[in-house]
Parts: C-alpha cells; sequence; structure tokens
C-alpha cells in the first residue's frame, strides 16, 4: 500500500540510506576485519560490538529500503485544490482564539514542534477536505477541540 511523502521527506530517508551504505557500513564492516585479525573472536569485545552494529546498520538498510519502496512523493506546490488536502499548510484558531498552524504529512515524517501533523492524526483527519471559514470538530484523547480553519496554502 502506497503512502504518501513529500520530496523533502523522501530526501531524508534517502540520505540516511546513502550514508548508511556508503559511510557507515564500510566503515564497520573494516572495523570488524581488523579486529577479526587480532585472533580469539569469542573474547574480543571490538568484534562482537561490530558484528552486533553492523547487524543493526543492516537491519535499518532493509527497513529504509522497504519503506522507500511503499512512499509515493507527493509535492504540495503542485496540489491545486481548493480544500485541504496532503501537504497543506493550513492555519486554525482554537475556541479560545490561539492560533496555530499545521502541515498535513505522512506517517512518516511527523514532527510535532515542527507543526508537521499526519493527515490520520484526530487532527489532520478533520481538517481533510475542509475549507476556509470551516468550523470542525476534533475527537481526541484529551477532549474535544473546535478549530476553525483561517487560511491554508501549499508550499
Amino acid at each position: 500500500m502506497s503512502r504518501p511523502i513529500t520530496p523533502a521527506g523522501y530526501r531524508r530517508f534517502e540520505d540516511e540510506l546513502q550514508q548508511l551504505w556508503h559511510g557507515d557500513r564500510p566503515k564497520i564492516v573494516q572495523e570488524v576485519s581488523d579486529a577479526a585479525a587480532l585472533g580469539d573472536r569469542s573474547e574480543n569485545a571490538e568484534y562482537i560490538y561490530g558484528k552486533k552494529k553492523l547487524r543493526e546498520i543492516d537491519r535499518r538498510i532493509r527497513e529504509l529500503s522497504l519503506l522507500l519502496d511503499k512512499l509515493t512523493v507527493i509535492d504540495p506546490k503542485t496540489q491545486k485544490s481548493d480544500k485541504i488536502q496532503f501537504g497543506a499548510t493550513v492555519e486554525v484558531e482554537d475556541e479560545d482564539g490561539q492560533a496555530r498552524t499545521y502541515m498535513l504529512v505522512g506517517e512518516d515524517e511527523v514532527d510535532g514542534k515542527m507543526g508537521r501533523i499526519s493527515m490520520v492524526s484526530p487532527i489532520g483527519k478533520a481538517l481533510l477536505n475542509k475549507k476556509v471559514g470551516d468550523n470542525v470538530l476534533v475527537v481526541r484523547p484529551a477532549g474535544e477541540l473546535e478549530l476553525t480553519v483561517t487560511a491554508f496554502r501549499y508550499e
């Protein structure tokens, strides 16, 4: 099943994969080889640690390779909709008049500190397909939250 991601999010995963393949893995392979040359591997901490680190790197490489195959890159700049869709940067106001800004992204690039929320989160689901001026009721574990869409854009 394909999952949406922004070009920047996809690039971050690709960069991590390249770093693992061409930077971290060769370095650890060399360290393991050097440690193995020292003799008895059963009591060689550098060898044992290096093999463990190599397994972790290989696991992450497999994980990233599978993930990249599942992702569909969608550039928010190409979105032409009068409704809130994937990639929209949405400005809302809550019932206390506090303004907030969210960007609707895929599950793989959520970052609460940066205001990047998943489309499948309670707020993300509530905002999808809304327009400026719409009121939305967000049902969340912490209680209901009413928001008003004040603006949105694709950047």
